[in-house]
């Protein structure tokens, strides 16, 4: 397979030396001998490009060793492949202050063992969602980056979310000194309980901001106000500089690489597998930043077969795996898994530079033509290095099957996206009859998207409130309601703005006083 796991002679690899310092470059061509502090402070390259590692460091510990260790311990030995400017000292102080009691369990991403699959629960943190698991820890990252680079100017983190990275990114930087951040989120494209959780946060560094558009409205509207210099050094004047809590940063994904790996260690713990086994992961897939830390795990040596990617009824990344070509041209769906009603997937930018053999130029070629016409088609050479990857679609049906027969044949519980990917791994387990042993991404907690999750349990629940449904919820599945839906069931709103998607620079600049 041309994604193997090891070996001095990678394609993509050829005359790197294996222990030399990671540095970063613009996936466009424009920026490189970036060092990790310097890419995470600045999130997007010069250039409009995402910053990829010059190479792929391996890890430097067995995988049976691995098995031995917590999660903190395991994401030491991760992240300090890729954050090589980082002293242990720095790095393990940031993991520490990242993986605290803020998550609900000292495993902090739990295996649940269900219906022929495993199941790796990520939404143990305070927001209840797979983001905190990197955006717990970005935020000591950042101000670590500053502070090593001697960055004087206040940090304005700017973020388009689907729903959970709003949250996680706020509760992540609200009151951090030196930070202020600014998240849009499409108005009426996010769960109830996400957008509570948003409008509620309290701190006084803090802004979110609703658009009337979609998810790739306000990211599109992100990424321009990024590359806008005349804006840049309106904000340098003033004493400001713009980075990135969105997967885009490298500081985002980095630490998600280290749950996979963490996934792959407890399973050998835990006697399901020896030490150099294949598995194969599911994930739900919507910028393609979780499924691409995957791919990044295997690169360093976690012996990951399958990468298994699953799209809702937006499924415009199951379609280009299918055919080579990635069009965003289409109709933009709002599903029951919102977090995934995405048609551009900016991380998919990154394994586009790696399969175009890190040619900076043909994925520069590629981007302008998703920009200017909103497709592009890779080579057939290209598409013969997405052998490890398998695409799959789950329709509103499906998913409320999946969810319905899980929880009446087993008492499990999942939410939207993890049904997305749970029914696309039970199409792609019967039509291939591969029964390697498969973890699935669990992203959300069911009582993020609690309407959704008992509409497909119980039935027309239209008479009940959302918190009516989660007390229920909370009683059918014998688990106890998250400390992140008690803390806003009477918060009070601090954040009703509204603006059209043309209008999100204007209030960028009057948060910041401009």
């Amino acid at each position: 397979m041309l994604f193997g796991c090891s070996g001095p002679n990678d394609w993509w690899l050829q005359g790197k030396v294996e222990t030399m310092n990671v540095q970063y470059r613009s996936s466009r061509g424009g920026q490189e001998g970036v060092s990790a502090s310097g890419a995470i402070i600045k999130g997007l390259a010069q250039d409009g490009g995402l910053f990829v590692p010059d190479h792929f460091p391996k890890l430097e510990i067995s995988l049976e060793e691995c098995a031995n260790l917590n999660y903190k311990e395991l994401a030491y030995e991760v992240m300090k492949l890729f954050l090589t400017d980082f002293t242990e000292e720095e790095l393990r102080g940031c993991i520490e202050r990242a993986y605290d009691d803020k998550f609900d369990t000292e495993e902090i991403a739990p295996l649940a063992e269900v219906d022929k699959a495993y199941y790796l629960e990520l939404f143990h943190g305070a927001t209840i969602a797979f983001k905190d698991m990197a955006l717990s820890i970005l935020p000591h990252l950042m101000t670590t980056a500053a502070k090593k680079n001697n960055v004087e100017q206040e940090i304005v983190i700017l973020t388009a979310t689907s729903g959970d990275t709003g949250k996680a990114a706020l509760a992540g930087f609200a009151g951090v000194e030196g930070t202020r951040i600014v998240v849009f989120y499409p108005k009426n494209g996010v769960s109830a309980i996400q957008e509570k959780q948003m409008v509620t946060q309290k701190g006084e560094n803090v802004k979110v901001i609703g658009i009337t558009g979609n998810f790739d409205d306000a990211q599109t509207g992100v990424k321009n106000i990024f590359g806008d210099k005349e804006m840049a050094e309106e904000l340098a004047k003033a004493g400001f500089v713009f980075s990135s809590a969105n997967s885009i940063n490298i500081g985002r994904l980095v630490p998600q690489v280290v749950y996979y790996v963490y996934a792959y260690a407890k399973l050998v713990k835990e006697g399901r597998i020896k030490a150099g086994d294949p598995i194969n992961v599911t994930v739900p897939t919507g910028n393609f930043g979780n499924i691409l830390a995957g791919y990044y795990a295997k690169q360093i040596g976690v012996p990951i077969a399958k990468l298994i990617c699953a799209s809702n009824e937006n499924k415009v990344l199951f379609d280009f795996f299918e055919t080579g070509c990635y069009d965003r041209n289409r109709d933009f769906i709002l599903t029951t898994s919102p977090s995934m009603d995405i048609l551009i997937s900016s991380n998919l930018e990154r394994l586009i530079y790696l399969i175009a053999g890190s040619d900076a130029d043909k994925n520069r070629e590629l981007m302008q033509s998703l920009s200017a016409s909103g497709k592009y088609t890779i080579t057939e050479d290209m598409k013969s290095r997405l052998a490890d990857f398998e695409g799959g679609f789950a329709s509103e049906a499906d998913v409320a099957e999946t969810i319905r027969r899980i929880y009446e044949k087993t008492g499990y519980v999942m939410d939207t996206h993890t049904a997305v990917a749970a029914t696309v791994y039970e199409n792609y387990r019967k039509a291939s009859a591969d029964e390697t042993p498969t973890v699935i991404v669990s992203t959300a907690s069911p009582f993020k998207f609690t309407r959704s999750v008992m509409e497909a349990i119980v039935g027309s629940i239209d008479d009940k409130s959302d918190f009516e449904l989660i007390d229920k919820l909370s009683e059918i599945a014998n688990v106890k309601v998250p400390n992140a839906i008690e803390e806003i069931r009477t918060a009070d709103v601090l954040h009703d703005t509204v603006c059209d998607k043309e209008d999100m620079k204007a209030q960028v600049k009057k948060f910041l006083g401009l």
